[in-house]
C-alpha cells in the first residue's frame, strides 16, 4: 500500500535509536524527508546519517531536549526552514523512570510532568498553527500500552501518559475543521534501551536476571514474544501519514495484545 508520504516533512523527536529511529526509518522508506531530533549529538549525527544513506530522503539532524522550553519553538523553527513546511509531527521523549508511589518524591513528578506532558504540549503549540495555516496535518503522540493496561512499579507512567491520550482526543475535535488529525500510539514491550531498563530495574526488585523477567513478560503475551521496534515503526508510519485520512482521536496499542482492555 502506497502511505503517500513521497515528498511529505516529518519532524520526528528522541529519534536516534529506539522507537523514535524505527518511525523515522518507516517513514524515509516511504519517501517521506525527515527532521530528525535528538539530544545526544554524538549519537544524532550518524543516525541521520545512516538514514540518509538506506533511503535516499533528505534528513536534517537538530540536536535538542524536548524538555527544553525552548525546544519545539526552535525544532519548527528549523524544520521550517529547511523544509518550508511540516506535514507531521511525531512527539516522542523518554520515559519516566520506574518507581512505586513511596519510591518516588514530588520532584520526581514535577521532572516526569516536564518530560512526558510540558515538552508534548510546547511542540503541539510550536507546529500546529503551521499545520493550519497549510490546512492540513497529522499529529501522533507516543505513549505507552499503560494508558489502558497499567504496569507494576511504573506510577509515573501509569498516571501521567493518561493526560496525554485526553489532549489527543480534545485536539483531535478542535483540529478536525481545520483538517489536521491527532491520535496516539501505545507501544507495548519493544526491545529498545528503555525496555532494558525496565527489565533491569525488575530484576533487582525480584532477585531474578533481566532475561528471566522478559520470558515472563513474552509468556503474558498473546502473540509470545516482545516486538522488535520495527513492527511498531510501521504502525506509527501509517497513522502518520495521508493512507490513514479518516483516522483521528484514536489511540492504538501496539501491544501483541497484552492488554486485555475492551475499549
Amino acid at each position: 500500500m502506497d502511505l503517500r508520504l513521497k515528498d511529505k516533512v516529518v519532524l520526528v523527536t528522541a529519534a536516534s535509536r529506539g522507537l523514535g529511529y524505527a518511525t523515522a526509518y518507516a517513514l524515509a522508506q516511504e519517501g517521506a524527508n525527515i527532521a530528525l531530533c535528538a539530544r545526544n549529538e554524538a549519537q544524532l549525527t550518524p543516525a541521520a546519517q545512516r538514514l540518509a544513506d538506506e533511503t535516499g530522503v533528505e534528513v536534517l539532524p537538530i540536536v535538542a531536549d524536548v524538555a527544553d522550553a525552548n525546544a519545539g519553538d526552535r525544532l519548527a523553527a528549523m524544520t521550517l526552514e529547511n523544509f518550508g513546511r511540516i506535514d507531521a509531527l511525531f512527539i516522542n521523549a523518554g520515559g519516566p523512570p520506574p518507581g512505586k508511589f513511596l519510591d518516588l518524591r514530588a520532584n520526581d513528578w514535577d521532572a516526569a510532568i516536564n518530560l512526558t506532558i510540558q515538552s508534548a504540549v510546547r511542540l503541539a503549540y510550536a507546529v500546529i498553527p503551521v499545520m493550519r495555516q497549510q490546512n492540513e496535518g497529522s499529529l501522533l503522540f507516543n505513549t505507552s500500552v499503560t494508558v489502558k493496561h497499567p504496569l507494576d512499579n511504573l506510577i509515573l507512567s501509569n498516571s501521567l501518559r493518561l493526560a496525554i491520550v485526553g489532549l489527543v482526543k480534545s485536539l483531535s475535535i478542535e483540529l478536525g475543521p481545520n483538517n489536521i488529525r491527532v491520535n496516539a500510539i501505545g507501544p507495548g514491550w519493544t526491545r529498545t534501551e528503555r525496555v532494558d531498563q525496565l527489565l533491569g530495574d525488575r530484576a533487582a526488585r525480584n532477585g531474578t536476571t533481566p532475561e528471566a523477567e522478559a520470558e515472563k513478560i513474552a509468556a503474558a503475551i498473546p502473540l509470545g514474544r516482545i516486538a522488535e521496534p520495527e513492527e511498531y515503526g510501521r504502525v506509527a508510519a501509517f497513522l502518520l501519514s495521508p493512507a490513514a485520512s479518516y483516522v483521528t482521536g484514536v489511540t492504538l496499542l501496539v501491544d501483541g495484545g497484552l492488554s486485555r482492555a475492551v475499549m
